[in-house]
């Protein structure tokens, strides 16, 4: 397989990645460096280390191409549009997919079921029901591998509690197909932002020290967070100040 591994299951396992760990992953498959079946490769070294206790999760949202005027989404062919290796992971034998129409989530592991199979109750993208909100009921984890904090998806589900008004945008009626074919039809309220653009990286300055470690998969940087911290210093300041999460487009303080 290789020496890169080699090296990334040590670097997985430096970053605080511990087998029965519940992960989920968001990552630039670009940023660790190219080198031959180098998805494969990162999905075996994640998997391993994880191990038949663990979890391994991936966002495999469809928001950009599953919307208003295309309402169609299917659980087994609708693409990722959150990166290649995400793609890879979906389509990979075994995963599973949950059924949301932009913000499902694919997971293979342990504890499976528990995270993708109820996404489908939802009404909103990251609800009660969602992979993003049952991560902290086992104590999971959040790595971002080359793409820093921006794309945490958990952060809605945490806003999802307290909903700002740029958060939620209009609903939207959905055909949903699922892999055995059936056919749903449903009303979700989509994710708004119009006019803001997230800034998650705040998060990072109200941590403690041992609630996050950075370091590096290759050659990305890396970023791991618990999720039961996250979720109580966001959640606490989103309830102080709406706003602190976001910034108006063009405005930098």
């Amino acid at each position: 397989m290789g020496n890169e591994f080699s090296i990334l299951k040590r670097d997985i396992k430096n970053m605080g990645v511990h087998a029965g760990d519940h992960l989920l992953v968001h990552a630039s498959l670009k940023s660790i460096g190219r080198f031959e079946n180098s998805a494969r490769i990162v999905i075996d070294a994640f998997l391993e280390v994880l191990g038949p206790e663990g979890t391994l999760l991936m966002p495999t949202l469809s928001y950009l191409t599953v919307n208003k005027e295309n309402p169609h989404f299917d659980q087994n062919e609708t693409p990722s549009c959150v990166g290649a290796l995400t793609e890879f992971f979906r389509t990979r034998r075994g995963v599973q997919r949950s059924v949301h129409p932009t913000h499902s989530v694919a997971g293979l592991g342990k504890e499976v079921d528990f995270f993708l199979a109820d996404h489908l109750n939802d009404h909103t993208p990251c609800g009660p029901h969602s992979p993003f909100s049952k991560l902290k009921e086992k104590a999971g984890k959040v790595l971002f591998m080359g793409c820093g904090p921006k794309p945490n998806t958990s952060m809605h589900a945490i806003e999802e509690k307290v909903e700002p008004h740029y958060l939620l945008g209009a609903p939207v009626t959905y055909q949903l197909k699922l892999k055995d074919g059936q056919l749903i039809i449903k009303d979700y309220i989509r994710h708004g932002f119009k006019g803001f653009e997230q800034r998650y990286d705040r998060l990072i300055p109200l941590l403690k020290k041992e609630d996050y470690r950075k370091g590096h998969l290759l050659a990305a940087d890396a970023l791991l967070l618990k999720t039961s911290p996250m979720w109580e210093k966001a959640l606490l300041k989103l309830q102080e100040d709406p706003m602190y999460f976001v910034d108006r487009v063009g405005h930098h303080p």
